[in-house]
């Protein structure tokens, strides 16, 4: 038999080649994203041209001619103006921010027991990163002791009462503590009841979906700032004589209320959006009703309204602002406050108090988003092509 020549066949694999220039790197990358048609042309170079003049000044601003430290108003005032500055000096006055930072964190919480905020908030980031990390095993104790432990423990520990712990009344509360944990329970309350909101305005039993049409209907038709009021001032006019809640309650009955009722739309516009085939799927399985939802029908429309659902969850988050209304001092509403403190009256105090609680509600819900951008990405498998 004639033997056949197999010299040009290769005995061993080719080595990888890096990708063309044209299509990888970061040369690839701005002719794709900045330079790929006239009109990106233009507005790269617009854009470029806008940050060139900004930035400068901002950092100018925040940075350069920044006051950091200082034990009154004359460091952030002129001399014009009864202080140290030049005429003509713009800076901020991070100073202000330095001397009123345990304010703007705690309120009028008192100094000597802020050790039991600070503990709270290392038990919730402890409680809270691995209940974010896939990877961490026993999720569901994780959940138990992340939201119904430690509301109970938190309480304790911040208004106190028990256990030698001096009582610290809500009324003292305020700043970022007011925030986070307006939110916190928000969250913690609005999804689940948003989810049963939703299932019962689907419901087939006309009682129990005209109850619901109602409810969200109602506290959807009406702003935020309403709620409040209505549960701080008309609810106790409601109420036997002599029963009363804490202000502090109200407003959390009030945010969680309001933010169920936007939840639950997000989370019905999920479950319209399953294909009929899934229930049906699930019926021929000889699943319940609740078997149903809560294995087949609640995990695909909750992946699909992730973004709806942070969504709602950061507007909660900026909306605990309008606890003022009820005479409660948030972030925002605590660095407002002081801004009517005469030894820091000064022409920058008040763009670096808003700007500092600009940048604290910003890192927040950039946050937040970019979270929800990451769980999308992991749990979109199924819709990938």
């Amino acid at each position: 038999m004639q033997e056949h020549d197999m010299s040009w066949v290769r005995t061993e694999m080719a080595l990888a080649q890096p990708a063309p220039a044209s299509v990888s790197g970061p040369v690839a990358w701005v002719r794709r994203n900045l330079i790929g048609s006239v009109g990106d042309t233009i507005l790269t170079i617009l854009g470029i041209v806008i940050v060139a003049w900004v930035l400068p000044q901002v950092i100018n601003w925040a940075f350069i001619n920044a006051q950091w430290t200082g034990p009154d108003r004359t460091v952030c005032a002129t001399v014009a103006q009864g202080g140290i500055q030049p005429d003509g000096w713009s800076g901020a006055c991070w100073a202000f921010v330095n001397a009123k930072f345990g304010q703007f964190m705690f309120g009028t919480y008192p100094v000597e027991e802020r050790w039991r905020p600070i503990l709270v908030a290392i038990l919730f980031v402890a409680l809270l990163v691995p209940m974010l990390m896939p990877r961490v095993p026993r999720k569901g104790l994780n959940a138990i002791l992340l939201f119904l432990v430690l509301p109970v423990v938190s309480f304790f520990l911040l208004v106190g009462g028990v256990f030698g712990l001096p009582h610290v009344e809500t009324s003292r509360w305020g700043g970022l503590l007011i925030t986070l944990s307006l939110s916190f329970v928000g969250i913690a309350v609005s999804l689940p009841l948003g989810t049963v909101l939703a299932l019962g305005r689907r419901s087939k039993m006309p009682i129990i979906k005209m109850l619901c049409v109602i409810f969200i209907e109602a506290v959807r038709g009406i702003p935020l700032i309403t709620v409040l009021f209505f549960v701080s001032v008309m609810l106790p006019l409601f109420l036997p004589a002599g029963v009363t809640f804490d202000k502090y309650l109200r407003a959390l009955i009030g945010v969680s209320l309001f933010a169920a009722a936007y939840m639950a739309e997000v989370v019905r516009g999920g479950l319209q959006a399953i294909p009929k085939g899934q229930y049906e799927g699930a019926d021929s399985l000889g699943l319940g009703y609740w078997q149903k939802m809560g294995l087949i029908v609640l995990p695909q429309a909750l992946k699909l309204v992730i973004p709806g659902i942070v969504n709602t969850f950061i507007g909660m988050f900026k909306d605990t602002s309008l606890v003022l209304i009820i005479s409660m001092f948030d972030l925002l509403g605590i660095v407002k406050q002081n801004f009517s403190d005469a030894n820091w009256a000064t022409a920058q105090t008040a763009k670096s108090g808003l700007v500092f609680a600009a940048f604290v509600f910003w890192l927040f819900c950039f946050g937040m988003s970019r979270y929800s951008m990451y769980t999308e990405r992991r749990l979109d498998t199924g819709y990938r092509r």
